[in-house]
């Protein structure tokens, strides 16, 4: 990445709107704007104006009056990308955004990259790599769940989490250097059980940060959750319900719903994505049975399942939905499972109080007539576990930062094994090293070797 040059770009969306700011970065970019902006009150230039303030006057190019602007101008290094930063406040016609960009294209500006503004940000120190990410993460988030861990990301969650635990491991890392630049004296520098409880410590962090993953994952992208049932019980009519709106096709014939239906909602700022599936039954039909398979499929990745029966069959023949609400359960095991009754509305009172007495924590509604939905509601998002949420506390959300915190933990297991073992110490320092080195991916520090050496230089009087 070129970093002596300056670029430019459109900071707000494309197309027309009230205005539109198009923002400048590199050493150059306050002298370039300044040769085509005319102030309305100053008479001193851009460049002599202090960081951090904003002018009014116009953009113009040849005599030419392009627009009335606001200009607003961070100096280096007190700027989001470290640099000399202009933004220009226009109006949001496309003509004239089009006109100012061509202009300073033409006059010493080129086009941002994607996401080059964060890239210099991150290589300026303005930010470390995980930070960066979570930019675009703030931008996406839809909804208040993933907007909050995004923004603790942003503000260094993960990188304060593993900060002091990587610092500590630095400093024993460097400790088993100098031993074996001493081996031949039988000299020990890093105390053996200091390092047993920080390699206990960093494990512990890491099996608790890769953990999150799937929780933050889940509410980060929607939390999936597959309503299963027979063919006619009313999946359908509950999606319908939940989105309010007429999003899958109603029928009395059975088998309506061979392929999934998905769509989003969010609920008390938790995003849930609704999977209605094809109805579970014994059929002949080729298609109406890959729907089946495929509801099977939908109902295995998600996080939450919604089994829904007919509360009118279920008076009639309890036993055999009872087997079956077991089936469920035997097959998927680890998910959260939800049974719901629908069409409490055809039953009399008695009929109620036996459902409830059949099926501990049932869920009575009437997806026709929406009555019990914002219970349903209340139940989903008790569900969620939105404490460590509430709490602050770190939530990975990336694959990526998913990815570096296994391989730490492969790295930082084999540590502790050698040290139960009681092996060579330069045979685990390798191990250490690795440990440091996925740490680093995270955050964007990678020279795990010359951290090594700057925290010997820092610490140690080798020639004392």
């Amino acid at each position: 990445m070129i970093q002596n040059d300056t670029i430019i770009a459109l900071a707000t969306p494309s197309g027309v709107g009230a205005i539109s700011v198009i923002r400048l970065s590199g050493e150059d970019s306050i002298a370039i704007v300044d040769r085509f902006f005319n102030s309305v009150t100053q008479k001193k230039s851009l460049k002599d104006q202090k960081t951090h303030t904003i002018h009014l006057g116009h953009i113009v190019n040849n005599g030419v009056v392009l627009d009335e602007v606001l200009v607003s101008i961070f100096k280096n290094p007190r700027s989001y990308t470290g640099e000399n930063v202009v933004e220009i406040s226009c109006h949001g016609s496309v003509f004239i955004q089009q006109e100012i960009l061509q202009l300073f294209l033409q006059n010493g500006c080129r086009m941002a990259d994607n996401g080059e503004f964060t890239m210099r940000a991150f290589l300026n120190g303005k930010m470390d790599l995980s930070q960066a990410e979570a930019v675009a993460d703030v931008i996406a988030s839809n909804s208040a769940a993933s907007h909050q861990m995004a923004i603790q990301q942003m503000r260094g969650g993960i990188t304060n989490e593993l900060k002091e635990l990587r610092t500590q491991l630095l400093d024993f890392a460097a400790l088993i250097e100098l031993e074996l630049d001493f081996s031949g004296e039988d000299v020990e520098f890093a105390d053996r059980t200091k390092f047993k409880e920080l390699v206990a410590k960093i494990t512990a962090v890491l099996k608790r940060l890769i953990d999150s993953f799937a929780f933050g994952n889940a509410m980060k992208n929607g939390i999936p959750v597959a309503i299963i049932g027979e063919p006619n019980v009313g999946k359908s009519t509950l999606l319908n319900a939940l989105l309010n709106e007429e999003k899958a096709i109603v029928s009395d014939i059975a088998g309506t719903t061979r392929d999934a239906i998905e769509d989003e909602l969010i609920i008390e700022g938790v995003a849930f994505r609704f999977i209605d599936t094809a109805g579970i039954r014994e059929t002949e039909d080729v298609v109406e049975n890959i729907g089946i398979k495929k509801a099977y499929e939908k109902a295995e990745n998600a996080q939450l399942v919604i089994f829904l029966i007919d509360a009118n069959k279920f008076i009639y023949s309890s036993e055999e939905f009872l087997e079956e609400i077991e089936s469920i359960k035997q097959r998927f095991p680890n998910k959260r499972l939800l049974v719901i009754a629908n069409k409490i509305d055809t039953l009399s009172c008695h009929d109620v109080s036996i459902l409830q007495s059949d099926i501990e924590h049932l869920i009575l509604l009437s997806a026709k007539q929406k009555t019990g939905i914002d219970e349903l509601k209340n139940e989903l998002t008790s569900l969620v576990n939105t404490g460590a949420l509430s709490n602050n506390e770190t939530i990975v959300t990336n694959s990526r930062h998913f990815e570096a915190l296994n391989n730490a933990l492969i790295a930082i297991t084999s540590v502790q094994q050698g040290i139960d073992l009681d092996i060579s110490t330069d045979l685990f320092s390798i191990d250490i090293r690795e440990c440091l080195r996925h740490l680093g991916n995270i955050t964007g520090e990678y020279d795990v070797d010359k951290d090594i050496l700057g925290h010997i230089f820092g610490n140690f009087c080798i020639g004392k």
